[in-house]
Protein backbone atom coordinates (compact mmCIF):
# COMPACT_ATOMS: atom_id res chain seq x y z
CA UNK A 1 0.00 0.00 0.00
CA UNK A 2 2.79 2.42 0.85
CA UNK A 3 4.55 1.75 -2.48
CA UNK A 4 1.28 2.29 -4.36
CA UNK A 5 0.75 5.67 -2.67
CA UNK A 6 4.32 6.72 -3.50
CA UNK A 7 3.84 5.74 -7.14
CA UNK A 8 0.52 7.55 -7.38
CA UNK A 9 2.12 10.63 -5.88
CA UNK A 10 4.84 10.51 -8.51
CA UNK A 11 7.60 10.01 -5.94
CA UNK A 12 8.57 6.58 -7.29
CA UNK A 13 8.32 5.15 -10.76
CA UNK A 14 7.47 1.55 -11.57
CA UNK A 15 11.00 1.17 -12.92
CA UNK A 16 12.49 2.15 -9.57
CA UNK A 17 10.14 -0.17 -7.70
CA UNK A 18 11.06 -3.06 -9.95
CA UNK A 19 14.74 -2.40 -9.20
CA UNK A 20 14.26 -2.67 -5.42
CA UNK A 21 15.80 -5.99 -4.22
CA UNK A 22 13.38 -8.42 -2.64
CA UNK A 23 13.99 -11.32 -0.29
CA UNK A 24 13.48 -13.72 -3.18
CA UNK A 25 16.38 -12.12 -5.07
CA UNK A 26 18.89 -13.56 -2.61
CA UNK A 27 20.81 -16.56 -3.93
CA UNK A 28 21.33 -17.95 -0.44
CA UNK A 29 19.80 -17.43 2.99
CA UNK A 30 21.74 -17.49 6.24
CA UNK A 31 19.49 -18.28 9.18
CA UNK A 32 21.26 -16.69 12.18
CA UNK A 33 20.44 -18.07 15.63
CA UNK A 34 20.83 -16.46 19.03
CA UNK A 35 19.23 -16.93 22.44
CA UNK A 36 18.73 -13.30 23.47
CA UNK A 37 15.98 -10.66 23.18
CA UNK A 38 16.01 -8.11 20.40
CA UNK A 39 17.05 -5.28 22.72
CA UNK A 40 20.56 -6.63 23.28
CA UNK A 41 24.02 -5.84 21.98
CA UNK A 42 24.12 -9.24 20.29
CA UNK A 43 20.94 -8.65 18.31
CA UNK A 44 21.96 -5.12 17.29
CA UNK A 45 25.29 -6.53 16.11
CA UNK A 46 23.53 -9.31 14.22
CA UNK A 47 21.45 -6.67 12.42
CA UNK A 48 24.62 -4.81 11.50
CA UNK A 49 26.16 -8.04 10.24
CA UNK A 50 23.07 -8.71 8.12
CA UNK A 51 23.14 -5.22 6.61
CA UNK A 52 26.84 -5.38 5.75
CA UNK A 53 26.61 -8.85 4.23
CA UNK A 54 23.66 -7.82 2.06
CA UNK A 55 25.52 -4.70 0.94
CA UNK A 56 28.82 -6.45 0.25
CA UNK A 57 27.26 -9.37 -1.65
CA UNK A 58 24.87 -7.10 -3.61
CA UNK A 59 21.94 -8.89 -2.01
CA UNK A 60 23.13 -12.37 -2.95
CA UNK A 61 23.24 -13.44 0.73
CA UNK A 62 20.30 -12.63 2.97
CA UNK A 63 20.81 -12.96 6.74
CA UNK A 64 17.59 -13.75 8.58
CA UNK A 65 17.97 -13.29 12.34
CA UNK A 66 16.10 -15.54 14.77
CA UNK A 67 16.41 -14.22 18.37
CA UNK A 68 15.08 -15.73 21.59
CA UNK A 69 15.81 -19.34 20.56
CA UNK A 70 13.05 -19.12 17.94
CA UNK A 71 14.58 -21.93 15.90
CA UNK A 72 15.88 -24.09 18.76
CA UNK A 73 17.70 -23.84 22.06
CA UNK A 74 21.48 -23.32 21.92
CA UNK A 75 22.46 -26.98 22.04
CA UNK A 76 19.85 -27.96 19.45
CA UNK A 77 20.88 -25.03 17.25
CA UNK A 78 24.49 -26.18 17.36
CA UNK A 79 23.42 -29.67 16.36
CA UNK A 80 21.42 -28.25 13.45
CA UNK A 81 24.44 -26.22 12.32
CA UNK A 82 26.40 -29.45 12.11
CA UNK A 83 23.94 -30.71 9.49
CA UNK A 84 23.39 -27.37 7.73
CA UNK A 85 19.77 -26.90 8.83
CA UNK A 86 20.84 -23.65 10.55
CA UNK A 87 23.57 -21.79 8.73
CA UNK A 88 25.06 -19.72 11.58
CA UNK A 89 24.68 -18.03 14.92
CA UNK A 90 26.23 -17.43 18.31
CA UNK A 91 26.42 -20.03 21.09
CA UNK A 92 27.59 -19.40 24.69
CA UNK A 93 30.93 -21.11 25.20
CA UNK A 94 29.66 -22.57 28.48
CA UNK A 95 27.10 -24.61 26.54
CA UNK A 96 29.62 -26.09 24.11
CA UNK A 97 31.54 -28.41 26.44
CA UNK A 98 29.61 -31.44 25.21
CA UNK A 99 30.82 -30.74 21.65
CA UNK A 100 34.34 -29.54 22.44
CA UNK A 101 35.48 -29.57 26.10
CA UNK A 102 38.26 -27.04 25.44
CA UNK A 103 35.59 -24.38 24.83
CA UNK A 104 35.16 -24.19 28.61
CA UNK A 105 38.46 -22.35 28.90
CA UNK A 106 37.04 -18.77 28.63
CA UNK A 107 34.53 -19.58 31.39
CA UNK A 108 37.14 -20.35 34.04
CA UNK A 109 36.66 -18.10 37.09
CA UNK A 110 39.00 -15.13 37.55
CA UNK A 111 40.88 -15.94 34.36
CA UNK A 112 40.74 -12.53 32.65
CA UNK A 113 41.64 -9.41 34.66
CA UNK A 114 40.03 -6.91 32.27
CA UNK A 115 37.71 -6.86 29.24
CA UNK A 116 40.55 -5.53 27.08
CA UNK A 117 42.78 -8.48 27.94
CA UNK A 118 39.91 -10.90 27.36
CA UNK A 119 39.34 -9.47 23.88
CA UNK A 120 43.02 -9.54 22.92
CA UNK A 121 43.33 -13.08 24.22
CA UNK A 122 40.30 -14.38 22.35
CA UNK A 123 41.39 -12.65 19.14
CA UNK A 124 44.93 -14.00 19.56
CA UNK A 125 46.60 -17.36 19.00
CA UNK A 126 45.01 -19.29 21.87
CA UNK A 127 41.52 -18.02 21.08
CA UNK A 128 41.96 -19.02 17.45
CA UNK A 129 43.20 -22.46 18.52
CA UNK A 130 39.95 -22.89 20.43
CA UNK A 131 37.84 -21.95 17.43
CA UNK A 132 39.94 -24.19 15.20
CA UNK A 133 39.00 -27.24 17.28
CA UNK A 134 35.36 -26.88 16.22
CA UNK A 135 35.80 -27.68 12.54
CA UNK A 136 36.00 -31.40 13.26
CA UNK A 137 32.50 -31.05 14.75
CA UNK A 138 31.05 -29.71 11.51
CA UNK A 139 31.06 -26.03 12.42
CA UNK A 140 33.49 -23.22 11.65
CA UNK A 141 34.34 -20.92 14.55
CA UNK A 142 35.06 -17.39 13.34
CA UNK A 143 35.21 -15.03 16.32
CA UNK A 144 33.86 -14.31 19.79
CA UNK A 145 30.99 -12.02 20.76
CA UNK A 146 29.98 -11.51 24.39
CA UNK A 147 27.48 -10.71 27.10
CA UNK A 148 30.43 -9.35 29.05
CA UNK A 149 31.69 -10.21 32.49
CA UNK A 150 29.49 -11.81 35.10
CA UNK A 151 28.80 -10.06 38.40
CA UNK A 152 27.61 -11.29 41.78
CA UNK A 153 24.29 -10.43 43.40
CA UNK A 154 23.66 -11.49 47.00
CA UNK A 155 21.70 -10.73 50.11
CA UNK A 156 24.97 -9.81 51.79
CA UNK A 157 28.07 -7.77 50.89
CA UNK A 158 30.87 -9.65 49.10
CA UNK A 159 34.47 -8.59 49.50
CA UNK A 160 36.26 -11.92 49.99
CA UNK A 161 35.69 -15.60 49.11
CA UNK A 162 34.67 -16.31 52.70
CA UNK A 163 31.57 -14.16 52.19
CA UNK A 164 30.14 -17.05 50.17
CA UNK A 165 30.70 -19.62 52.90
CA UNK A 166 27.43 -21.37 53.75
CA UNK A 167 25.48 -19.47 51.09
CA UNK A 168 23.23 -21.09 48.51
CA UNK A 169 24.03 -19.79 45.03
CA UNK A 170 21.97 -20.25 41.90
CA UNK A 171 23.99 -21.45 38.90
CA UNK A 172 23.17 -22.63 35.40
CA UNK A 173 23.53 -26.36 34.77
CA UNK A 174 27.32 -26.41 34.49
CA UNK A 175 29.80 -28.60 36.42
CA UNK A 176 32.40 -25.82 36.26
CA UNK A 177 30.08 -23.28 37.88
CA UNK A 178 29.06 -25.74 40.56
CA UNK A 179 32.73 -26.27 41.44
CA UNK A 180 33.44 -22.52 41.29
CA UNK A 181 31.12 -21.82 44.22
CA UNK A 182 31.97 -25.01 46.10
CA UNK A 183 35.57 -23.80 46.09
CA UNK A 184 34.41 -20.75 48.03
CA UNK A 185 32.40 -22.75 50.55
CA UNK A 186 28.98 -22.19 49.01
CA UNK A 187 26.30 -24.66 47.93
CA UNK A 188 25.66 -24.36 44.20
CA UNK A 189 22.04 -24.93 43.18
CA UNK A 190 21.28 -25.38 39.46
CA UNK A 191 18.07 -23.48 38.66
CA UNK A 192 16.59 -22.57 35.29
CA UNK A 193 17.23 -18.97 34.29
CA UNK A 194 13.51 -18.26 33.96
CA UNK A 195 12.92 -19.43 37.55
CA UNK A 196 15.80 -17.52 39.15
CA UNK A 197 13.86 -14.37 40.11
CA UNK A 198 11.29 -16.40 42.04
CA UNK A 199 14.01 -18.52 43.68
CA UNK A 200 15.77 -15.36 44.90
CA UNK A 201 12.51 -13.76 45.99
CA UNK A 202 11.45 -16.81 48.00
CA UNK A 203 14.88 -17.33 49.56
CA UNK A 204 15.51 -20.67 47.87
CA UNK A 205 18.97 -19.28 47.11
CA UNK A 206 20.91 -16.34 48.55
CA UNK A 207 23.03 -15.29 45.56
CA UNK A 208 23.45 -15.65 41.82
CA UNK A 209 25.82 -14.55 39.03
CA UNK A 210 25.06 -13.02 35.66
CA UNK A 211 26.16 -10.23 33.35
CA UNK A 212 24.69 -6.80 34.02
CA UNK A 213 22.29 -7.09 31.11
CA UNK A 214 20.65 -10.14 32.69
CA UNK A 215 20.67 -8.65 36.19
CA UNK A 216 18.76 -5.62 34.92
CA UNK A 217 16.50 -7.27 32.32
CA UNK A 218 15.43 -9.94 34.83
CA UNK A 219 15.27 -7.35 37.63
CA UNK A 220 17.34 -9.48 40.00
CA UNK A 221 18.38 -6.28 41.79
CA UNK A 222 14.79 -6.02 43.08
CA UNK A 223 15.14 -9.21 45.13
CA UNK A 224 18.80 -8.94 46.16
CA UNK A 225 20.19 -6.41 48.62
CA UNK A 226 23.67 -6.25 47.05
CA UNK A 227 24.99 -6.07 43.49
CA UNK A 228 28.76 -6.53 43.35
CA UNK A 229 30.64 -5.60 40.19
CA UNK A 230 33.21 -8.38 40.37
CA UNK A 231 34.09 -9.12 36.72
CA UNK A 232 34.87 -12.59 37.99
CA UNK A 233 34.12 -14.63 34.90
CA UNK A 234 33.57 -13.98 31.23
CA UNK A 235 30.41 -14.92 29.38
CA UNK A 236 31.47 -15.24 25.76
CA UNK A 237 29.68 -16.42 22.64
CA UNK A 238 31.38 -18.26 19.81
CA UNK A 239 30.19 -17.07 16.41
CA UNK A 240 29.81 -20.15 14.24
CA UNK A 241 28.83 -21.12 10.74
CA UNK A 242 27.78 -24.51 9.47
CA UNK A 243 30.80 -25.98 7.70
CA UNK A 244 28.53 -27.76 5.25
CA UNK A 245 26.87 -24.45 4.30
CA UNK A 246 30.06 -22.39 4.29
CA UNK A 247 31.83 -24.87 2.01
CA UNK A 248 29.06 -24.46 -0.59
CA UNK A 249 29.77 -20.74 -1.00
CA UNK A 250 32.10 -19.45 -3.65
CA UNK A 251 35.43 -18.24 -2.18
CA UNK A 252 34.63 -14.52 -2.57
CA UNK A 253 31.26 -14.82 -0.82
CA UNK A 254 32.72 -17.00 1.91
CA UNK A 255 35.40 -14.38 2.58
CA UNK A 256 32.78 -11.63 2.82
CA UNK A 257 30.66 -13.58 5.32
CA UNK A 258 33.60 -14.62 7.51
CA UNK A 259 35.46 -11.31 7.45
CA UNK A 260 32.30 -9.30 8.12
CA UNK A 261 31.52 -11.44 11.18
CA UNK A 262 35.05 -10.79 12.49
CA UNK A 263 34.74 -7.07 11.80
CA UNK A 264 31.41 -6.76 13.63
CA UNK A 265 32.90 -8.36 16.76
CA UNK A 266 34.49 -5.01 17.72
CA UNK A 267 31.16 -3.24 17.25
CA UNK A 268 29.36 -5.85 19.36
CA UNK A 269 31.84 -5.48 22.22
CA UNK A 270 31.65 -1.68 22.08
CA UNK A 271 27.86 -1.90 22.17
CA UNK A 272 28.07 -4.17 25.23
CA UNK A 273 30.27 -1.63 27.04
CA UNK A 274 28.02 1.28 26.04
CA UNK A 275 24.94 -0.48 27.37
CA UNK A 276 26.66 -1.54 30.60
CA UNK A 277 27.17 2.10 31.60
CA UNK A 278 23.40 2.60 31.49
CA UNK A 279 22.76 -0.66 33.32
CA UNK A 280 25.07 0.40 36.15
CA UNK A 281 23.08 3.63 36.43
CA UNK A 282 19.80 1.71 36.71
CA UNK A 283 21.17 -0.46 39.52
CA UNK A 284 22.72 2.53 41.27
CA UNK A 285 19.32 4.23 41.33
CA UNK A 286 17.60 1.15 42.77
CA UNK A 287 17.29 0.05 46.39
CA UNK A 288 20.10 -2.48 45.99
CA UNK A 289 23.55 -1.56 47.30
CA UNK A 290 25.99 -1.27 44.40
CA UNK A 291 29.64 -1.99 45.16
CA UNK A 292 32.84 -2.90 43.35
CA UNK A 293 35.13 -5.78 44.27
CA UNK A 294 38.35 -4.12 45.51
CA UNK A 295 41.34 -4.78 43.26
CA UNK A 296 43.46 -5.73 46.25
CA UNK A 297 40.96 -8.50 47.11
CA UNK A 298 41.01 -10.13 43.69
CA UNK A 299 44.06 -12.23 44.51
CA UNK A 300 42.20 -14.03 47.28
CA UNK A 301 39.43 -15.00 44.85
CA UNK A 302 41.95 -16.14 42.26
CA UNK A 303 43.66 -18.33 44.85
CA UNK A 304 40.37 -19.77 46.11
CA UNK A 305 39.12 -20.69 42.64
CA UNK A 306 42.39 -21.84 41.04
CA UNK A 307 41.66 -25.48 42.07
CA UNK A 308 38.68 -25.29 39.71
CA UNK A 309 41.08 -24.63 36.84
CA UNK A 310 43.01 -27.76 37.78
CA UNK A 311 39.84 -29.85 37.96
CA UNK A 312 39.17 -29.10 34.31
CA UNK A 313 42.77 -29.16 33.10
CA UNK A 314 42.47 -32.54 31.40
CA UNK A 315 39.17 -31.66 29.70
CA UNK A 316 40.48 -28.34 28.40
CA UNK A 317 43.92 -29.67 27.58
CA UNK A 318 46.97 -29.13 29.77
CA UNK A 319 49.08 -27.53 27.04
CA UNK A 320 46.26 -25.22 26.02
CA UNK A 321 45.63 -24.11 29.60
CA UNK A 322 49.30 -23.39 30.20
CA UNK A 323 49.47 -21.46 26.92
CA UNK A 324 46.46 -19.44 28.09
CA UNK A 325 48.15 -18.55 31.39
CA UNK A 326 51.31 -17.49 29.56
CA UNK A 327 49.41 -15.36 27.06
CA UNK A 328 47.33 -13.64 29.73
CA UNK A 329 50.44 -12.90 31.79
CA UNK A 330 52.08 -11.40 28.71
CA UNK A 331 49.04 -9.23 28.01
CA UNK A 332 48.95 -8.09 31.65
CA UNK A 333 52.57 -6.98 31.47
CA UNK A 334 51.96 -5.14 28.21
CA UNK A 335 49.01 -3.36 29.80
CA UNK A 336 51.02 -2.53 32.92
CA UNK A 337 48.76 -4.59 35.19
Amino acid sequence: MRLRRLIEAGILSFAVVLAVPTASSAQTVLKFHHDLPEDTAQHVAAERFAELVAERTDGAVEVKIFPNNQLADDVQALQQMQFGAIEGGIIPTAKMSGFEPAMQLPDLPFLFPTPQIAHKFLDGDVGQQLLGKLESQGVVGVTFWESGFKQFTCNNPVESPTDFKGRKVRVMESPMLVEQFRAMGASAVPIAFSETYTALQQGVVDCQENPLVSIVNMRFYEVQSNVIVSNHAYLGYALLFSKRWLDQLDPATRDIVVNTAKEVADFQREETARREAKLIEIIDNSQAELSYLPDENRGAFEEATRPVHEMFRDEIGSDLLDAAYAEIEKLKQEAGN
